[in-house]
């Protein structure tokens, strides 16, 4: 897709998107940097600034390689970053699923089995990654018919997998929606939770259609000689980084910083819903004098403050009549009162 560059019409467009990406790369670093001064810890934020770099780079080799279209070299590495980059959204977008689906139905996005297979698909991306580079790398310099299928089957294998990962959230979503629910809602971050999964499904959908786009491209693939309309570099722009750029830009415009952001430390069904949750150690376990006698001094204070008229007046005729009593009184005026209160202190 998008063919070899060459100066009068891809320079001006990779340099528009080239400021774009890098707007975006300051906006999400900067996000960062004030969230981790105030200890709010978002690293989602690196991604996307990840992304942006690997996408600054991407165009500024694409501007390279058309500034100099004999380089080999250039032409590789533009290759290579242009397919790299993306796969940092899928997995955010992956992990963004995983925390609907705990804070929809937390028995089963706290399982086991559904942690270690999101972390097996995280995996996998990073084995089909490597094995993508290698594959477009080995076809720039080999000749042989076999081998150039031999790679193009892995190709067209690694990225079938890689479009079904942008895919996985939104049935993923759809199926938290879907299955009756047995407890409340755990909603994490700020903002209404409609408006995190509108923002989740939108940017999957954009994601699958780049996704999709290239994946059938790839399966097409007619002679270099003769290209048909999607190998064109409109579609080449707009299904690569225009849509992309559209999901880092739709992250940042919402603030999704804030928006799906959960408690440091949250391990188990209900720590979402209850704030920062910690692993208790031994000392956790043992009472201290404030954890035993604490609430009674504070109850204590609290109960003389809160003392209505009716009560004091009670407590002042409790006090006369057992002053009676004990010192054979029959009444107490002011005299007595100063003797009383003398000889109680």
């Amino acid at each position: 897709m998008g063919g070899r560059p060459d100066r009068e019409l891809d320079i001006p467009i990779c340099a528009v998107f080239l400021v774009l990406f890098v707007s975006m790369a300051a906006t999400h670093m900067t996000v960062f940097q004030f969230n981790r001064r105030r200890d709010h810890k978002f690293l989602f934020s690196m991604l996307l600034f990840g992304f942006c770099m690997a996408r600054i780079a991407a165009l500024s080799t694409r501007i390279a390689w058309a500034a100099n279209p004999t380089s080999l070299n250039i032409g590789i590495a533009a290759g290579i970053f242009t397919q790299a980059g993306v796969l940092l959204l899928f997995v955010v977008n992956l992990l963004f699923s995983q925390r609907i689906l705990r804070a929809y139905h937390p028995n089963i996005g706290w399982h086991p089995a559904v942690k270690w297979t999101y972390v097996a698909l995280l995996g996998i991306v990073i084995a089909m990654f490597i094995m993508v580079i290698s594959a477009s790398i080995a076809l720039f310099f080999t000749l042989s018919p076999t081998e150039r299928d031999k790679d193009r089957t892995i190709q067209l294998f690694a990225g079938t997998f890689l479009a079904v990962i942008a895919f996985l959230p939104i049935p993923v979503v759809l199926a938290a929606l879907a299955i009756p629910r047995k407890t409340r809602v755990e909603k994490f971050g700020q903002g209404r939770f409609r408006t995190k999964i509108r923002l989740l499904l939108s940017t999957a959908l954009l994601l699958s259609a780049g996704a999709g786009f290239r994946l059938g491209a790839g399966f097409a693939a007619p002679p270099a000689s003769s290209p048909a309309w999607f190998d064109s570099k409109a579609c080449f722009y707009v299904f690569n980084f225009g849509l992309e750029f559209l999901v880092v830009f739709a992250y940042a415009v919402t603030r999704f910083d804030r928006r799906f952001h959960v408690p440091n430390g949250s391990f188990a069904p209900g720590h979402y819903a209850g704030g920062q949750m910690q692993k208790l150690t031994f000392s956790d376990c043992i009472n201290r004098e404030d954890d035993l006698f604490g609430s009674v001094a504070q109850v204590a204070q609290t109960t003389v403050m809160e003392a209505t008229p009716e009560a004091a007046e009670a407590a002042r005729q409790w006090t006369e009549k057992a002053r009676r009593e004990l010192y054979g009184v029959s009444s107490v005026d002011s005299q007595s009162e100063e003797y009383f209160s003398a000889e109680e202190g």
